[in-house]
């Protein structure tokens, strides 16, 4: 029999578990019965909950494929006192389970521990600012009421009386998130683009950096909490988009506890099994997790061409839905059109708006340069959700058109999403397609492209399945290239031996049936880059699936 803890952390915000904050542990169950172990937990934890006076904290329970995760809520200066709890209360169901020696958890340490992380002026601090509806953002270094150009932020350690807060001087601005699995970034910052072409100074994260304006901030994955607080505390700020990734949300939950519109560009197979998210359906409750800061009407984007998503709105009752899809008689959108609601689609060249009956048109689809005329789909998905989504922060048909047509997917605009260059009558295409799902789509845009020889530089982190792996050399393949180079990740191996993905990429190229001659090996993308340079001639095109370096 094999009982593990995995992982134990802190939820912050809203969470796959509900929306408020607390703690989870994942744990592994090999060889025994897991509606056992975790019933022996749970009654573990309750019972340390009951003793240490925390009986109003709510115990939630998931299980999935290789174990469970139990969470309790807790208030937000509990929650590494709620880890402890978690972790002491594993212990003794497991030894309970296991028939092991093992000792009692130390009630009287846990209560110093809840003692010592209690911050009562945090909490009236919180209560204060929820109270009058405003955004309260805390962490360990500092804690912040209203959002952006409304914010006021002071250090943790000096936090003041509620009564002694201007509270006239504090506001919000309008905050959108977005998830989904491929077009997050680039649509994030193809919305930060109108919202300035609006007249109003946009903020936005990303997995790729953090920036005001055309500012960048500072590069790095921010499409967690973390980038959240530290945009939405900048006084610069008068409208907030938030990239919100899937990793985010896992580990610590979403980084507001309300927002003004969501946007889930799709969903598809991506970083299965971690965190007990095994399946498609598990990653698009991860996704619809933004719901639960969208209160009183406030509206959810989704896309009308993922099916998944539109079985999955059947149960959204109570959500307020507008719809995208490139067909406007698309089922759901037809539907929601007929009920009086607002769909937006694509005709007669045109992104259209779709209120009820009427037809609003927007912008020429040929205007819009990072659909490449219509030839890049996904693209056009994702004007047709950055549309959507401006629309419902209140700004008006004009700055949409303008910033859709101002948006040029350049490597400074959107890095590694969508790059064309020419150099010497030879196109490029760079992009960060890292699934098959993305993929595909890249490779249909490439299909689009006539003339010359084809080749498809592509490598892949190693915290993915063999199965995914295969999936996307097999979309790669459907570029139809000339020749294949398989490049190395340095410093993305993720549990795999150094070389073992390109091989494997390799070993399922030839399977397909791929000429072994063709193939080439690189050490990185930049090598790659060169590679591929000196093999092209004028008309040939390379698709080169790699951040730019």
């Amino acid at each position: 029999m094999r009982l593990e803890l995995d992982d134990c952390r802190r939820l912050t915000g809203r969470n796959l578990f509900g929306p408020e904050p607390g703690a989870v542990a994942e744990i592994r169950i090999d060889g025994a019965d897991p509606e056992t172990v975790i019933t022996a937990w749970r009654e573990r934890v309750q019972r340390l909950l009951d003793e240490l006076g925390w009986a109003d904290s709510r115990i939630h329970r998931r299980r999935h494929a290789g174990g469970a995760s139990l969470m309790i809520s807790a208030p937000i200066d509990g929650l590494y006192a709620a880890t402890e709890i978690l972790e002491a209360a594993w212990l003794e169901a497991r030894a309970d389970l296991s028939g092991e020696p093992a000792s009692a958890a130390d009630r009287n340490a846990l209560a110093a521990a809840i003692a010592a992380e209690a911050n009562p002026r945090l909490l009236a601090l919180q209560a204060a600012a929820e109270a009058r509806g405003q955004v309260f953002l805390s962490d360990d270094d500092a804690v912040s009421v209203g959002a952006g150009s409304g914010s006021v932020t002071w250090p943790a350690d000096a936090l003041p009386d509620p009564e002694a807060v201007d509270w006239r001087a504090v506001s919000s601005v309008p905050v959108a998130l977005v998830t989904g699995t491929n077009g997050k970034s680039t649509s994030v910052r193809l919305a930060a683009r109108i919202v300035q072409a609006s007249g109003r100074q946009a903020g936005l994260t990303s997995t790729d950096d953090i920036r005001i304006g055309d500012e960048v901030l500072d590069r790095g994955d921010y499409s967690g909490p973390g980038g959240a607080r530290r945009l939405l505390r900048d006084r610069r700020v008068e409208v907030a988009l938030l990239e919100v990734a899937r990793g985010g949300m896992l580990r610590r939950g979403l980084g507001v506890s309300s927002a003004d519109a969501g946007l889930i560009t799709n969903v598809a197979a991506d970083h299965l099994g971690e965190y007990g998210i095994d399946t498609v359906a598990d990653l698009m409750e991860v996704k619809l997790i933004v719901r639960r800061a969208l209160a009183d009407g406030r509206p959810l984007i989704l896309n009308a061409d993922d099916s998944g998503l539109v079985e999955r709105a059947r149960l959204l009752k109570d959500q307020r839905l507008i719809w995208f899809a490139e067909d406007p008689v698309n089922p759901a959108v037809a539907a929601h059109r007929a009920g009086g609601g607002l769909a937006v689609s694509v005709s007669d060249g045109h992104i259209v708006f779709l209120d009820g009956p009427a037809e609003r048109p927007i912008a020429a689809i040929d205007e819009i340069p990072i659909t490449f005329g219509g030839t890049a789909r996904h693209n056009v998905q994702n004007a047709l959700g950055a549309s959507a989504l401006c629309h419902a922060l209140g700004i008006g048909r004009a700055a949409i058109k303008e910033g859709l047509r101002a948006f040029a997917g350049t490597p400074e605009e959107n890095p590694g999403r969508g790059n064309f260059f020419s150099a010497r009558g030879v196109r490029v295409l760079v992009d960060f397609a890292h699934n098959e799902h993305g993929l595909k789509a890249v490779a249909d845009t490439v299909a689009r492209h006539r003339g010359g020889r084809r080749l498809v530089m592509l490598g892949q982190a190693g915290d993915r399945t063999d199965e995914a792996i295969g999936d996307l050399l097999a979309a790669a393949l459907r570029v139809e290239p000339d020749r294949l180079l398989i490049s190395e990740l340095p410093g993305h191996e993720r549990g795999r031996e150094s070389g073992e993905v390109a091989r494997l990429l390799h070993r399922y190229a030839l399977a397909a049936g791929f000429p072994e001659h063709q193939i080439v090996h690189v050490a990185s993308p930049a090598a790659g880059a060169r590679t591929a340079l000196r093999w092209a001639q004028p008309g040939d095109f390379l698709l080169l699936l790699a951040l730019t370096e």
